[in-house]
């Protein structure tokens, strides 16, 4: 079963948890503005579609389907990024065992490393909060 039972959850889950980011830790999106890079994530079981603007300082992040193009585009489902956000599965693991999929220069997705990983101190409260813990 999975974690998130509808897009509408997912989505909530996701504004809270970026939105408290920014506010808490604006440095941890520094590397995706330094990248100028346009990375689209698409999530299923439950399908969602965040688009991260690096070009846009501060970083912009837009939820749901998008006309901009990405110069980056990550495919994975919605409970493989829960788990990426628990710190339970590695980004490099994600990516070796097919579990993340980039279309684009894979080795520029690690721009999303310090999104996760300062993410994932901030994430489990936001699961509470959305009673999803």
């Amino acid at each position: 079963m999975p974690v998130f039972s509808d897009d509408v959850q997912l989505y909530n889950t996701l504004k809270l948890l970026f939105n408290r980011l920014v506010e808490q830790n604006p440095q941890a999106t520094e590397s995706v503005n330094k990248s100028r890079l346009i990375v689209r994530m698409s999530l299923r079981d439950p399908e969602a579609e965040l688009l991260i603007d690096g070009k846009s300082i501060p970083v912009e992040i837009s939820y749901g389907p998008s006309n901009s193009r990405p110069d980056i585009l990550v495919e994975m489902t919605a409970d493989a990024l829960h788990y990426i956000m628990l710190g339970e599965l590695k980004l490099r693991k994600a990516l070796g065992s097919g579990q993340m999929k980039v279309k684009g220069p894979v080795w520029k997705s690690f721009v999303l490393e310090d999104i996760f990983h300062q993410g994932q101190k901030l994430y489990l409260d936001v699961l509470k909060e959305q009673s999803l813990s």
